[in-house]
């Protein structure tokens, strides 16, 4: 299936000259932020935080409160000689994230959330096998549902989705889907009348982990499902690469004569730690549960050490299953890392299981529209 409307992206949006707004905006998107993250600053406060002008930031201040995004919460509680300066917060639901999750094979799941990422409602829609234009159709009437929904006004639509996807929100190829090149960000937008935001689902739950988990700006998360996807953060901006592939460590050669890949090679790193081939091989020799485990882990960590040590990474976290990571399996490759990029001037990466649970791609999609559509990285 094809609707591709515009050019392929190379990944990076085309230049265009610089306008006044543009700034407008990003200070807007600066003060927004500074909110975010420290709440109950002053004007004076965000000045001196941000480099602003005190006019400048409260002609910005006025700005949001009258949007309702912040609000006046009373006197700065800060002991400092004079007048006590006027606390700002944000107002978390005064806008609705519409976000959707597609990395599921059989449901797909859609949620509301708070600014802060706390889910209020949820919505799923059974994909039941559909394929191409049907699972497109599915998708656009799950968003209509969440639109639907919302009881404030939402800031936008962000979508998790498998396989490739551009800089542009176009998905250049998801099997599991039967896309190929299909324009999902324009084509939800068109018929939502909102701003949609699509990114592949692995980044966006790498995105989650660094705005709703506490993770570094800098980490490399892997999904460990059906298949094995890796999503990078660098300096809190998501890698895509060359050609919208970055992270896929999945079809690695970690075993050249082993079982034989959807690839078409042998011995890829997904044969040993993608879900069904792991659940398989443990239920072929169940007498060496552990050390089938701990084989898989030293796998990964081989895998991951280059990736560590080029880019200096202090944090790499799992996602999947729990019963199969935690473990054996966690063990060895935290051992194996640690091995393999041992130097005297750098710690170990550490290797640790997410806690976000399954609404990784939920809560990503909902930072993809908080960063793209309010600034809020």
């Amino acid at each position: 299936m094809s609707t591709r409307t515009t050019p392929r992206s190379s990944g990076t949006r085309a230049r265009r000259l610089i306008r006044p707004e543009d700034g407008r905006r990003n200070n807007i998107a600066l003060v927004l932020q500074t909110l975010y993250d420290h709440s109950g600053l002053s004007r004076a406060d965000l000045a001196r935080q941000t480099g602003l002008t005190r006019v400048t930031v409260s002609d910005l201040v006025a700005e949001l409160l009258d949007d309702g995004l912040i609000r006046e919460a009373g006197p700065n509680e800060q002991v400092r000689p004079g007048k006590p300066g006027t606390a700002l917060a944000l107002v978390p639901d005064a806008r609705d994230l519409l976000a959707i999750d597609l990395s599921d094979q059989v449901t797909l799941h859609g949620a509301i959330l708070s600014l802060q990422g706390e889910v209020v409602h949820r919505v799923d829609r059974p994909l039941a096998g559909a394929r191409g234009d049907a699972a497109l159709a599915t998708v656009t009437e799950l968003a209509r549902d969440l639109q639907r929904a919302a009881t404030h006004p939402a800031a936008g639509l962000g979508v998790g989705s498998p396989g490739l996807v551009d800089a542009d929100g176009v998905v250049l190829n998801a099997t599991s889907l039967g896309w190929r090149d299909v324009n999902l960000a324009a084509h939800l937008e068109a018929a939502l009348g909102l701003p949609a935001d699509v990114a592949n689902d692995a980044n966006l739950a790498a995105q989650a982990e660094h705005r709703f988990a506490g993770g570094s700006a800098n980490l490399l998360r892997l999904q460990i499902v059906g298949g094995l996807g890796a999503a990078l953060l660098v300096g809190g901006t998501p890698v895509l690469g060359e050609n919208s592939a970055a992270g896929e460590i999945g079809h690695v050669v970690v075993e050249p004569d082993g079982a034989p890949c959807r690839c078409g090679k042998r011995g890829c790193l997904e044969t040993w730690l993608a879900t069904p081939h792991l659940t398989q091989r443990l239920a072929d020799d169940p007498g060496h549960h552990d050390e089938i485990l701990a084989a898989a882990g030293r796998h990964l960590g081989t895998v991951l050490a280059p990736v560590v040590a080029v880019l200096d990474l202090s944090q790499v976290i799992l996602g999947g299953p729990r019963d199969l990571l935690d473990g054996p399996l966690l063990a060895a490759a935290q051992a194996t890392l640690t091995e393999d990029t041992r130097v005297d001037f750098r710690g170990p990466a550490q290797l640790t299981h997410s806690t976000l649970g399954d609404d990784a791609v939920i809560l990503g999609a909902a930072a993809l529209v908080l960063r793209r559509r309010l600034g809020v990285r």
